[in-house]
């Protein structure tokens, strides 16, 4: 009884803390003043560039004076490929707001500026943003260390990021650096060779260079996340189209110019086009390409880059993986320049941008070096993003940030082995390089692996894997760094291989960031040794866990032999080698709760309506169906389900909800309401009674299903696409014709105005929660089913959510809201059900649940819906 009430008095404690936390949020943002509005104004600054300084170039761009009124330092806001100046607006609003000058401009090539495009190179690019400078230095609102010397920071992601890191190679005026997910050596980049021989021995990484270079023709579809989605927009140049228009597009049909721009490489500039059809058309990297490659990359300029410089790079990214940072990180380090390493969840392949926490870190590094102050928003010297599970409350994943005060490099401060057996195997490579293996795919890998942090997804074919595995652990191993192991390769010729290393655990495989280490090797009848370095990771290794360890012989997104061929591969020493770093600890406060990672909901729910079919939205035909209650939404009966542990998670679940309603589940942490919504998803069985939609027993993948639509367990959008992309995509998952997503709808239900054609990571948690509800909208569904839909919404918005949710049920639809704000409850919902332990407690009008009485609210009113829900729940 002691150890009940204590529970209970826990339970109490815990939803007294979050509703404080609530309301004192909710009174926070209604007190706190507005920031000054910040307009930027469009200009169009002409530059001169090219090897002789002869060609004209006019750049688009904005100028955001400061809201202080200046003089102020000025930061340079660069985008990603594929994007433009209105990739970066939101950011640029933000740090004008925060008293920074901030000039975006669309790079040659891109947008509405002229010129081709050089992949950063100090010709052209380099030369481009040096009259940028000089641009900055003749304004008033922009602070001076110098005549024609402004106070200057750059930041930036991926080709963004690249061009500062240029920058700062070639102009001493620059004062300080933020670049993100960018590359070292673009040549390595394209051509990596883990066995350490160079990209002149490396492996074609074919469909990163193919989106780069030609996936939409314009050479604007990189992926890099941040890029803007030009794609179908009247205004942009002939052939620029971003990855986030052309993903879509390659899934469906192309545009009919799409052979005429593959062909040309669209704006690029000739000695690049004719690079990629060389080193496209042999999988073989050349001296001339490796050097033009390298002419833009930092690696080419060592010792030139001396200022205060944090690199932030993300874990997901098979493009530019983290020992590109490293190598930046190193090389800077080595001049005496103060420098912070941050590894964020996302990166190119997807996962979680933490673009509210990216700003705050770079924000805080131009306060510190670029105003002089202790910069609050600095961190340590080396950060990283890790799983910290799932909130109790929400079921919503949450990232957590461990930190250190030294950065150790990629082979850790300390390292451990793990045993690994197997004896020499032999792998074929198939003719033609086909059937491949998968390990990631640029811009699938986020679909295929649900946004989660490890891959989950990787497929290995029968015949050309070799495999080695460790013994179940004996404790769990923290790997963070870029594991190694030594192989031998026997046989004949050059074997192409790419090695991966996975956590087996029963049945289930992870592969650690979807990441695999290419090389090439000559084989040997003695067997060649050779020592692979495999991509950095930070991965928990669970104890009872297995290593596993992977030689395949080819991967889709790598360009392979086309000879069969046959090799045996034999481990070189019995073990692998793993970098850790105890140092990395998280801070005592626990979590950074407000940073949501995208969950796999969204992904899991996509994939089960193309399983479905999800034809149309007429009720299915025979079948476990009732008559009777053809017409009503939802039936629940006697539900029951209980955790694999025995924990009764719901008991005897019985209500009906009916047309027009829109009905609070409300409860305490720990009530049974996702587990309820889980099953009326269809996603998990009920061991007890059933749930019937329109007469229809739910079953996993039953045709009913198609009539509800759904958000639960947080919004999951690939990161790289625009708004509208998400959306388009997801419907076309559905399968059901383009007509009847009635998708302006949507889109008006999201408001979110231009954001809509913005790559998705670029969105705060609110425009992200708005985007997923117009997602379960689409189609206008009979239920609509949203937990925790005003999670991330200012208060403006969730009065606007309001009214959409009450228009949508007067329409004859049905809306089921799971909710823990209990006064958006009372004014939005007509009907509510109370569960408890799993238990029905309560349900019907609000309007009757009121009139139970319970204490007066504030000044003499009657009772709220807060105070008879705790009298219910015996909390009070």
């Amino acid at each position: 009884m002691h150890l009940m009430t204590f529970a209970r008095g826990r339970r109490a404690l815990a939803a007294a803390i979050t509703l404080a936390v609530l309301v004192a949020g909710a009174l926070l943002w209604a007190l706190w003043p507005s920031p000054r509005a910040v307009a930027g104004t469009d200009v169009t600054i002409t530059v001169m560039d090219g090897p002789a300084g002869d060609q004209r170039v006019r750049l688009d761009a904005t100028f955001f004076p400061p809201a202080s009124g200046g003089p102020a330092p000025a930061v340079l806001l660069a985008h990603g490929f594929g994007g433009s100046k209105e990739s970066v607006r939101p950011t640029a609003e933000r740090l004008a707001a925060r008293g920074y000058a901030v000039l975006t401009w669309s790079a040659r090539g891109f947008g509405r500026s002229t010129g081709e495009i050089a992949l950063n190179s100090p010709d052209y690019e380099v030369k481009d943003v040096r009259q940028l400078i000089d641009w900055l230095a003749k304004r008033p609102e922009v602070r001076l260390d110098a005549p024609g010397d402004p106070r200057v920071g750059i930041a930036g992601a991926s080709y963004g990021g690249a061009i500062a890191l240029m920058t700062a190679a070639y102009d001493a005026r620059v004062d300080a650096i933020a670049p993100q997910s960018t590359w070292h050596d673009l040549a390595d980049a394209l051509f990596p060779d883990a066995g350490g021989r160079g990209p002149l021995n490396g492996v074609f990484k074919k469909m990163w260079a193919g989106i780069f270079f030609g996936g939409a023709g314009a050479g604007a579809a990189g992926g890099d996340g941040d890029g803007a989605a030009p794609g179908r927009r009247e205004d942009a140049p002939v052939g620029q189209t971003g990855l986030s228009g052309g993903l879509p597009e390659l899934l469906g049909a192309l545009p009919e110019d799409v052979a005429e721009r593959l062909v040309r490489c669209g704006r690029f500039r000739p000695e690049i086009c004719e690079m990629y059809h060389t080193v496209a058309s042999t999988g073989r990297a050349t001296k001339e390409a490796v050097e033009l490659l390298r002419r833009s990359s930092p690696v080419s300029v060592p010792g030139r880059i001396r200022i205060p410089t944090l690199i932030i790079h993300g874990q997901r990214d098979s493009l530019f993986p983290l020992s590109h940072a490293d190598a930046n990180a190193l090389a800077i380090a080595a001049t005496g320049a103060p420098v912070e390493v941050v590894w964020i969840d996302g990166g190119h392949d997807g996962g979680d941008a933490e673009t509210d926490y990216v700003f705050d870190r770079t924000a805080g590094w131009f306060d510190r070096w670029l105003r002089g102050g202790t910069g609050d928003g600095t961190g340590a010297a080396f950060t990283v993003t890790r799983d910290g599970g799932r909130d109790p409350g929400t079921r919503q994943r949450v990232l957590v940030h461990a930190s250190a005060d030294r950065y150790p490099g990629l082979s850790g401060s300390g390292r451990t082995t793990v045993a690994l057996s197997g004896p020499p195997q032999p792998v074929a490579n198939p003719p033609g390089g086909s059937p491949a293996g998968i390990s990631s795919l640029p811009g699938l890998g986020g679909l295929l692996t649900g946004g989660s942090t490890a891959s989950g997804f990787a497929l290995d074919m029968p015949g050309q894997a070799a495999v080695f595995q460790s013994e179940p652990l004996a404790r769990a191993v923290r790997v963070t760094g870029s594991p190694s192991v030594t192989l031998r390769v026997h046989g004949t010729g050059e074997a192409t291989l790419f090695v991966k290393l996975y956590e087996s655990a029963g049945s289930a495989s992870v592969l650690p960031a979807g990441l695999a280490a290419p090389l090439r090797v000559a084989a040997t009848e003695a067997g060649t040794p050779v020592t692979v370095t495999l991509p950095a990771i930070d991965h928990l290794f669970e104890a009872g866990s297995r290593l596993r360890l992977v030689v395949s012989t080819t991967d889709m997104a790598y360009a392979t032999p086309a000879a069969p061929a046959v090799h045996r591969i034999a481990l070189g020493s019995p073990e692998v080698t793993l970098p850790v770093h105890a140092a990395l600890t998280t801070p005592a406060g626990g979590p950074d709760w407000w940073l949501w990672a995208l969950p796999v909901a969204a992904v899991v729910i996509a994939a089960a309506l193309l399983l479905t079919g999800r034809r149309g939205t007429a009720a299915p035909q025979g079948g476990d169906t009732d008559p009777e209650l053809a017409d009503v939404p939802l039936v629940i009966r006697g539900l029951g389900k209980r955790y694999r542990n025995g924990e009764q998670a719901v008991a005897d679940l019985s209500f009906r909800v009916e047309r027009g309603q829109v009905l609070g589940l409300l409860g305490p942490n720990g009530a049974g309401k996702t587990t309820t919504l889980r099953m009326l998803m269809g996603l998990i069985h009920p061991d007890e009674g059933e749930i019937r939609i329109f007469g229809t027993r739910v079953t996993p993948g039953a045709p009913v299903l198609s009539r509800l639509g759904s958000f639960v367990e947080g919004p999951g959008f690939l990161p790289h696409l625009s708004g509208r992309d998400n959306l388009e995509l997801y419907w076309r998952a559905t399968g059901r014709p383009p007509g009847d997503a009635h998708l302006e709808e949507a889109l008006e239900i999201a408001g979110l105005g231009d954001a809509l054609d913005r790559p998705v990571r670029t969105y705060s948690q609110g425009m992200r929660q708005r985007l997923a509800i117009a997602q379960a909208m689409l189609g206008l569904p009979d239920l609509l089913v949203l937990d925790e839909p005003t999670n991330g919404l200012d208060p403006p918005q969730i009065a606007e959510m309001r009214k959409v949710l009450k228009a949508y049920a007067e329409r004859g639809r049905t809306v089921i809201i799971s909710s823990h704000l209990l006064a958006e409850v009372e004014q939005t919902c007509s009907h509510v059900v109370v569960m408890h332990r799993g238990r029905l407690v309560s349900a019907g009008p609000v309007r009757e649940l009121l009139k139970r009485g319970g204490p007066a609210g504030a000044a003499g009113a009657g009772p709220r819906l807060e105070d008879v829900f705790l009298e219910l729940i015996g909390e009070r």
